[in-house]
């Protein structure tokens, strides 16, 4: 069995927002911490998407946002310039044209001075309000990234060490006609090696990341981005900057500032009901009375409560029922059913002061995570149940979309998060050591019915988990801790991880489940003391598993898991990504630039071997062409690498095999790059889809044929997340290499395949199939095999190699030609082929849109695909820039 490989060092996620503007308080004495991370929660999101919540207050606060041009310059005054507010100053100084592209060649370390400098953003502003008439004002910072002073009025208000918290200070007292506010950055780089140097106690491993990912020293000493010091995915630009929005608000009497509402289903009286929660700040010294009324007309309820806010901070907790005879509709992840929300209005009327209207959206769905004993096996199932239905979760992991989230809009997301739900993906775990994503992020996943994780509001969270990798990083104690030390270390991450994050997740949220770690054995963790002794042990929870030495086509080298929450291989982006940020001299797989983008050890040559297992390398004396084939070759590997380890996780969800089985999710590392460069991702810097993402829209697809060998045996299972039984045909069709004709054809009736599971539905020993087929030999000939039901439904095709490609008999040179036409929005390819062509791709280089289908084995004379621009285009340009490859041009 081959080793369960970690991929990278373990990330603690960063703890949630705080909600007010409080500072929290700092743990006295020794840095309370596990030994690699930080606090951070990692969510799990089920894709869906959902509508913005706004507030109207008649005679209510006054609120400036101080966005905008703000004056920006370095510690010793040589640099100065103006920077936008939200932002970072790399990309103030790129829009001014100080600096190149950041991602530019290797720009990434010719930049580091910006992060080695301390940069301050100040700005005059006039108080566009009589500052008499209100009781309290507020300097209010969403965001601050990361260690800074905050002065006004060259009075010092507090400092900053969260780039994850929400600052607020109270600036009755000191705000003027005219003011002028200053925030001090220090690098962030400097901070982290003086935190580190003052850290006595024992070390927190890892001090530096690998050489190869040119990164910064101590991310773990400092509440930030954790990958903004590298990643072996990404490059180190520890940004400094007010990333979010910040603005003035004085208000008079009470404000809200927190409003959240989370379901619940009440099984003994078989009724929804909301628990609407609201945090005030009450300015007054006595007690406010007045009435809350919660509307949700759709469902017919109103309820309308009495309550007294007392001075200070503090919340109120409301129950709402539904009314039970209103049909509640819930909300169902991506391919299970709607995104069903309803519209909410909640009324404050207070004996004093205004009024205010809080308009929100209400979902209302269940989430279990199910840990029970399996009839035939050791240890315990752990999937989910989403509205009492069990779930094969599909989907992949999120990384940060750009090392400066600035750049980051609501059309990057959308782009991204439609792209997992148009691969039928229902799900996406949020990797830990990014950034809390902006809440338009959380909306999306609503809407459109992926299943993630973070703030209560949103029916796309499902699962709280404490941190990424840590538990299985001191089990297997990958940085090498002395056995003497080691009970400090568990001591320290049972009270950070367990005793801190997970009460107080669960004090706040108890409409999810929570996990200390990923990977974790779930509840057998927690029963060895929260430390399993083998956090990969497949008989429990979920499991990161990273083979780069052996085939990958080989199915048993596979972890038969329960879960698979991490999982994958590299490629590289296509040619026209690289492009943008290359020169001439840098095309080339051997280059400086090729070598300096890879920042995974041994990345490339391991693409390569994995490559060779199956498929000639590129031999052309063209040293672009070689490039352009070799970027082609890795992508084709990794589709096919891939789609056969989650094919493997989808049908091992229904059978137990020597006490191993029962899969019930998959979800590959990762979906998405920062940058352009070598990596784990489907989608490329920019959102273009690499042959992975069109592969996994086939192998998520919600109804699918698998087939695998096992001693010389070909087995078939039909895969269905459909909610019905279904009779089928299965159409098993061998085509020699040599010819677009069918040797022969199979067409087997009445195929029942059961709803929400893995049936075997075909077996046949691959000598008999052959025997069959006519002269067909293991080398000549390859099977295709699809589903096919009524009323139009119809699986993709899939298909099974009998051999390695290279050493395949009778593939001949293809001609490939394709005519383009506009119909509507779309642009219609009508591809056509002299002989059967491996993995066509179709590539149209900087032309934004994905294809309906792409790196598909062609074995008829033509075919429709269909291109869906995200931006105007022509037919013209695309028949330009249009670019056809299949195996067979690879020379």
């Amino acid at each position: 069995m081959a080793v369960r490989r970690r991929r990278r060092g373990a990330a603690a996620p960063p703890e949630p927002p705080a909600r007010s503007g409080r500072r929290p308080c700092r743990l006295s004495g020794r840095r309370a911490g596990a030994a690699m991370g930080r606090a951070a929660l990692l969510p799990l999101l089920l894709v869906a998407t959902a509508g913005r919540a706004g507030v109207s207050a008649a005679g209510g606060p006054e609120v400036h946002s101080l966005r905008g041009s703000w004056r920006l310059g370095n510690g010793n005054g040589s640099v100065v310039l103006r920077g936008e507010v939200p932002g970072c100053v790399h990309t103030a100084l790129h829009r001014r044209g100080l600096i190149q592209d950041p991602y530019y060649r290797f720009n990434d370390v010719m930049y580091r001075w910006i992060s080695l400098d301390n940069w301050t953003y100040s700005r005059t502003f006039k108080t566009p309000f009589d500052i008499r008439k209100w009781q309290k004002v507020n300097l209010v910072f969403e965001g601050v990234d990361t260690v800074a002073q905050i002065l006004i009025n060259n009075i010092t208000l507090g400092r900053t060490d969260n780039m994850f918290n929400r600052y607020s200070f109270d600036i009755t007292s000191v705000i003027k006609e005219v003011n002028f506010v200053e925030v001090r950055f220090l690098s962030a780089v400097s901070y982290a090696a003086e935190q580190s140097r003052c850290h006595k106690a024992y070390s927190i491993p890892p001090a530096c990341p690998p050489p190869v990912q040119k990164g910064e020293c101590h991310a773990n000493f400092i509440r930030k981005e954790q990958c903004s010091f590298s990643w072996d995915w990404g490059p180190s630009f520890p940004t400094q900057g007010i990333w979010k929005d910040v603005r003035i608000e004085a208000y008079n009497h009470y404000h809200l500032i927190y409003f959240s509402l989370t379901p619940f289903f009440v099984k003994s009286a078989q009724q929804w009901s909301l628990e609407i929660e609201s945090i005030f700040d009450v300015v007054s010294s006595k007690p406010i009375a007045g009435l809350v009324t919660v509307n949700i007309p759709k469902l017919q309820t109103q309820q309308t409560f009495s309550v007294k806010l007392q001075p200070g901070e503090g919340s109120i907790v409301l129950l709402v029922n539904i009314n039970k005879s209103s049909a509640v509709e819930a909300w169902w992840p991506n391919g299970h059913g709607k995104q069903t929300g309803y519209n909410m209005t909640t009324t404050f009327i207070m004996e004093a002061g205004y009024q205010i209207e809080k308009f929100s959206k209400a979902y209302f769905r269940t989430v279990e995570l199910v840990q029970e004993p399996i009839p035939g096996s050791p240890g315990l199932s752990f999937y989910f149940k989403i509205n009492g239905r069990p779930i094969f979760i599909k989907g992949s992991n999120w990384i940060p979309a750009d090392s400066f989230q600035d750049r980051v809009t609501y059309d990057t997301l959308w782009l991204l998060l439609k792209s997992a739900a148009d691969a039928n993906m229902n799900a996406l775990r949020v990797w830990g050591g990014g950034v809390y994503e902006q809440d338009e992020f959380y909306n999306i996943c609503d809407e459109i019915g992926i299943m993630v994780r973070r703030l209560k509001s949103h029916p796309s969270i499902i699962l709280w988990s404490g941190n990424n990798e840590n538990e299985a990083a001191i089990a297997s104690n990958w940085f090498s801790i002395p056995y003497a030390d080691r009970e400090v270390y568990i001591k320290d991450y049972v009270l950070l991880y367990v005793k801190n994050i997970r009460e107080i997740v669960l004090t706040e949220d108890k409409s999810r489940p929570f996990i200390a770690s990923s990977p974790t054995n779930g509840l057998e963790s927690v029963k060895e003391g929260w430390l399993s002794q083998n956090p990969y042990d497949t008989h429990y929870g979920d499991t990161h598993f990273y083979d780069y030495s052996n085939d990958c086509w080989n199915w048993t080298v596979y972890p038969k898991t329960r879960f698979a929450s991490e999982y994958g291989f590299q490629s590289w982006p296509s040619f026209s990504t690289i492009e943008k940020v290359s020169s001439t001299e840098d095309w080339s797989y051997t280059s400086n630039f090729s070598l300096h983008r890879q920042h995974h050890e041994n990345g490339n040559d391991q693409m390569l071997q994995q490559i060779g297992h199956h498929f000639k390398l590129p031999q052309s004396t063209d040293p672009i062409k070689k490039f352009k084939d070799t970027i082609y070759l890795t992508q084709v590997m990794q589709a096919q690498c891939i789609k056969t380890e989650t094919e493997f996780y989808r049908f091992s969800q229904s059978e137990i095999i020597k006490g191993e089985g029962h899969t019930m999710g998959a979800l590959y590392w990762q979906l998405n790059d920062i940058w352009q460069a070598p990596s784990w991702a489907s989608l490329e810097y920019g959102g273009k889809w690499k042959l992975l993402h069109y592969f996994a829209q086939n192998f998520f697809a919600p109804l699918l044929p698998v087939a695998y060998e096992d001693k010389g045996v070909l087995y078939v299972y039909g895969v269905s997340d459909l909610h019905a039984d279904r009779k089928l045909t299965l159409r098993v069709i061998v085509h020699a290499w040599s010819s677009l004709e069918p040797v022969c054809t199979l067409a087997k009736d009445g195929v029942t395949v059961k709803a929400q599971s893995a049936v075997l539905i075909y077996k046949e020993s691959i000598n008999n199939l052959l025997e069959r087929c006519r002269n067909c030999t293991r080398k000549s000939c390859v099977i295709t095999f699809c589903l096919v039901g009524e009323g139009g439904l119809q699986s993709p095709t899939n298909h099974h190699f009998l051999s390695s490609l290279k050493d395949a008999v009778g593939l001949e040179k293809t001609h490939l030609s394709a005519s383009v036409s506009q119909r509507d929005d779309v642009y219609i390819f009508v591809l056509q082929t002299t002989a059967i062509a491996p993995f066509v791709s179709l590539d149209v280089g900087r032309i934004k849109g994905r294809f309906s289908d792409n790196g598909f084995l062609m074995t008829e004379k033509k075919k429709v695909v269909v291109f869906y621009p995200w931006e105007p285009t022509s037919v013209e340009e695309l028949e330009e820039s249009l670019t056809l490859t299949s195996l067979v041009d690879v020379v």
